[in-house]
């Protein structure tokens, strides 16, 4: 496996959030340019604001044209807006979400052509990003479509858990009638696939929750996990995925009952998210399996009520980059583990 530095993008999000804070904050750790190369797509313009805001002085960015030209010592930037942006702490403008999807398209492009190894996404805001050219519900959706994957994971990771979920951005009213067999299946199948090849987990085990309350209580109170659940997890095994379940999330949670698996996929968002993050918020990372490229994000959003304080904690986003050059290297690994698999060799012809 090579040992070269990773070479890390990182996108700016929302300008008038908590991005530019959590990012410098991370950044200005010496060991992170001992780790990887950081190249920042946004505005060193804006950038700078930040640092004066948080009065930080003992850092700077790297300014450069081209992801080609970084420094691997130092934290780079690369400028996607022009001169009349304007920065407004806490709020919610048009600017901030021109300069999120600006940043995001111009690291897009250079991962795309091998200008950066990974991707890091700060928070986003989903309503000002909305455009022409983007109508999505967030990163995940938008980067399935980019890369032209169907079917993706949005899977949430600190070191106690991994939580998985079936149906992702969707109004709840939309939950019930989105959860199919095969949607189960599916997301099984890359959850699967994303615990042997990016974290190196020889034989996952997969606790699946149920649905309803109490996993339907053998149908007292709705029959999904019995017509929809159990089938998929029996195919699912079928298959020699180690899935179980259906659980009750309330007790699963609980208990201790989590620590004994490798992952969890929850049927709808808040099921799995809302313990993820009463548990793991400041360490906790969202990952988009699925994908043929590496993207991570931090756990959390803008944060518009802490932008420009010096309240904001790196943590998640510090997090957000290990992982993203852990996985990284999990595939180079696996990759070339199966890459000359030995051949079986017949007796009589041998």
């Amino acid at each position: 496996m090579s040992n070269e530095k990773i070479r890390v993008g990182i996108t700016q999000g929302d300008i008038n959030g908590i991005g530019y804070e959590v990012i410098i904050k991370t950044l200005m750790d010496p060991r992170m340019d001992e780790m990887c190369t950081s190249i920042v797509y946004g505005s060193p313009k804006v950038a700078a604001y930040h640092r004066k805001a948080l009065n930080i002085e003992n850092f700077s960015f790297n300014q450069i044209k081209d992801a080609s030209e970084a420094n691997p010592k130092r934290p780079n930037i690369v400028n996607c807006m022009d001169e009349n942006v304007r920065v407004e702490l806490g709020k919610s403008t048009e600017y901030g979400g021109q300069g999120a999807l600006l940043a995001l398209r111009a690291a897009i492009t250079d991962l795309k052509a091998g200008k950066i190894d990974v991707l890091v996404t700060a928070p986003i805001n989903k309503a000002n990003i909305q455009s022409q050219s983007f109508n999505f519900p967030g990163h995940t959706e938008f980067l399935a479509n980019e890369f032209g994957e169907k079917n993706v994971l949005m899977l949430m990771v600190s070191d106690a858990m991994r939580v998985g979920v079936v149906t992702g951005h969707i109004p709840i009213s939309e939950v019930s009638k989105s959860i199919t067999t095969e949607a189960i299946l599916t997301k099984l199948r890359l959850l699967n696939d994303t615990l042997i090849k990016d974290f190196a987990i020889r034989r996952p085990r997969i606790a699946v929750l149920g649905l309803n309350p109490h996993a339907g209580d053998s149908g007292v109170i709705g029959t999904e996990e019995t017509t929809t659940i159990m089938p998929a997890l029996k195919q699912a095994n079928d298959e020699g995925i180690v899935a179980m379940g259906p659980y009750p999330a309330d007790g699963f949670f609980g208990s201790d009952r989590f620590t004994r698996f490798d992952a969890i996929l929850a049927m709808y968002h808040d099921q799995g998210l809302s313990p993820f993050k009463v548990i793991n918020f400041d360490t906790g990372v969202n990952y988009t399996a699925g994908l043929p490229i590496v993207r991570t994000s931090p756990d959390h959003g803008t944060a518009y009520d802490l932008a420009g304080q010096n309240l904001a904690n790196p943590n998640s986003f510090r997090q957000a980059v290990y992982l993203a050059i852990d996985i990284y290297r999990n595939r180079q690994l696996h990759k070339e583990l199966t890459a000359n698999p030995l051949q079986s060799v017949d007796p009589e012809t041998a």
